[in-house]
């Protein structure tokens, strides 16, 4: 009998014990995140300061909701980091679903929203209120890239709850592997230029890959 479990509710030790996927500890395996990071232009860096003055004013006086958080946080940054214009497009509330190798374990959901190029997921963004803890998405975010149509390729997500911003990056191969950066703040001025500079420095990683892959 098969067993079907919400996405937003599988569990870490779920998705290890029915896909195999393991924790990369190798401090190289996500290096996108911290290196050859861009410099954002004086233009870019007012309209970072301009999306925490936002968030902050909405945010003292009452928690946002995961649809506010979308609004205000998540679209201004998909913006300024080039993802509304080709070679991207951008998908919301895509069906997903994946199924344990002996085909008793099956996961569905739909993904918050869904960047890619081509056939190849750039981002897989999960956003949760600000009231909830930004790792509360983390097992959700990987089940959907486990779902990626072109594994031969990394996969990247973000997971996001307004205040926080945490990037993650799979990889599948004999087995899925994944790693995650810190837990990077909006409140943190250097922290959010981070947070640009990193979707600028994938959506350069997207594009250099070869069309086939």
């Amino acid at each position: 009998m098969v067993q079907t479990i919400p996405a937003r509710d599988i569990s870490l030790y779920e998705l290890e014990e029915k896909f195999g996927l393991q924790l990369a500890t190798d401090i190289n395996f996500f290096p996108e995140w911290t290196e050859n990071l861009p410099t954002l232009a004086d233009g870019e860096q007012q309209a970072i300061a301009r999306l925490k003055s936002n968030y902050l004013n909405l945010n003292k006086h009452r928690l946002m909701s995961e649809e506010a958080v979308k609004m205000v946080v998540l679209s201004p940054l998909l913006d300024l980091a080039g993802f509304y214009q080709p070679p991207f497009e951008i998908e919301t509330e895509t069906s997903v679903e994946i199924s344990a190798e002996d085909e008793s374990f099956l996961v569905k959901g739909n993904i918050d929203v869904l960047v890619i190029q081509k056939r190849f997921w750039v981002l897989v963004i999960e956003s949760k209120s600000s009231k909830f803890d930004v790792m509360t998405a983390l097992p959700q975010a990987l089940a959907y890239m486990l779902d990626c149509p072109n594994p031969a390729q990394p996969t990247f997500g973000l997971l996001i709850n307004g205040r926080e911003f945490v990037f993650v990056k799979l990889i599948q191969q004999e087995h899925p592997w994944y790693a995650r950066s810190d837990a990077l703040s909006i409140e943190r001025d250097s922290e959010l230029h981070q947070v640009l500079s990193i979707l600028k420095r994938l959506g350069e990683l997207i594009v250099l890959l070869p069309a086939d892959n």
